[in-house]
């Protein structure tokens, strides 16, 4: 019966706010959110998350733990919000310790109504963290899913250590296995939404650590890998949706985007195959979801096939985008004042990232 009142409720709005009184459309809200620090209280001896324990430079409590569990569950429950009052029936996430505080989050009491599911790997990130997949069961049915290492190397010579930007995220460097830099896997997850298949790949791509210019050759080839990904799944269908969202510490204008994976602005520029990236255009406006030094930048993006965007919404097809950067997300006072509210020493805040999310909709007969 509530699902039934969700319709007709979408039903309603839709049919006004796209003024076509005449036809009815379905909703879906997808979402990325880097969670920016999700660890537990507890030492894991493999990672170097002492930091993230009683003891370690956060003094991280069970207390404090609760609380983020708490905040980013208000949080995940109402991105999209108000357009569609349905939580995101696919979320993808990033700094993440483990599989075990995804369970503890799905079930805080504003999300377990949702029923979340977890897809979820161990990554090589020295620091333990990891990128997964929420979706909703009712709605979502994984077929297949696989993390794709990403493979890249720094001839011999360790990056310089230069502290450009305030982030946690750390490039690992290991001479004694040929320089690879050790950084997330890239997430594929293949599956049904209401009966139609649906590809979504979740990235934490390699950070800025040692200077923006000098790391950018990691982060193209995280796009190169994303581009490679795409194009093995259009072989198999030519009509492949693909999703490749996350954390990009990089902007819509950077060589990772634009070249590449080969990222378009503009619908009537996507070629056939190609990939459309709506988060462009708000970065051009000024929009941001990270900022550092009075700068916003939005490294967190939802990047659509081509398909996806065609104008037939027969099928589930992308209506619009945005950042969720609510008011209760905003740092009020201080230094940061205006910057996504983040974890202190006197507050436990939700993250220094802000989340984002597209639309799905689907005309129904």
């Amino acid at each position: 019966m509530r699902f039934v009142l969700f319709r007709f409720y979408v039903i309603a709005f839709f049919s006004l706010s796209l003024q076509v009184q005449s036809k009815k459309y379905a909703i879906h809200t997808v979402a990325f959110y880097n969670f920016e620090n999700l660890f537990d209280t507890i030492d894991d001896i493999n990672t170097n998350d002492d930091e993230w324990t009683p003891t370690g430079a956060q003094r991280w409590t069970d207390e404090k733990y609760q609380q983020k569990l708490q905040n980013l569950s208000r949080v995940v429950a109402e991105i999209g919000t108000p357009e569609n009052s349905n939580a995101p029936v696919i979320i993808g996430c990033s700094e993440v310790e483990n599989r075990g505080v995804l369970e503890d989050l799905i079930k805080q009491p504003k999300l377990l109504p949702f029923d979340y599911g977890i897809i979820h790997f161990d990554s090589p990130d020295k620091r333990g963290i990891d990128v997964a997949l929420l979706y909703q069961k009712k709605y979502f049915r994984p077929t297949s899913f696989s993390n794709i290492p990403l493979l890249i190397y720094k001839n011999n010579v360790p990056i310089k250590e230069e502290k450009l930007e305030e982030t946690d995220d750390e490039l690992e460097i290991k001479i004694e296995n040929k320089n690879r830099v050790f950084t997330r896997d890239q997430l594929l997850v293949s599956g049904y939404l209401e009966g139609e298949e649906v590809h979504i790949i979740v990235n934490h791509w390699p950070s800025r650590s040692g200077g923006e210019k000098a790391s950018s050759p990691f982060r193209e080839a995280a796009g190169r890998l994303n581009r490679k990904i795409i194009d093995s799944l259009q072989q198999i269908n030519p009509n492949a949706k693909v999703m490749t969202m996350g954390d990009l510490n990089d902007g819509p204008f950077n060589k990772s985007l634009k070249i590449a994976l080969g990222a378009k602005s503009k619908k009537n520029e996507v070629p056939e195959f190609g990939v459309f990236n709506p988060f462009e255009e708000m970065a051009n406006r000024g929009l941001g979801t990270i900022a550092f030094r009075d700068s916003w930048d939005i490294f967190d993006q939802i990047i659509l096939t081509e398909s996806l965007i065609k104008p037939d919404f027969s099928s589930f097809k992308f209506w619009k985008a945005g950042i969720f950067n609510k008011h209760y997300l905003v740092q009020t006072t201080g230094q940061y004042k205006g910057y996504p509210l983040r974890h202190s020493q006197t507050e436990v805040g939700f993250s220094d990232h802000f989340p984002v999310y597209v639309y799905l909709i689907k005309e129904m007969k």
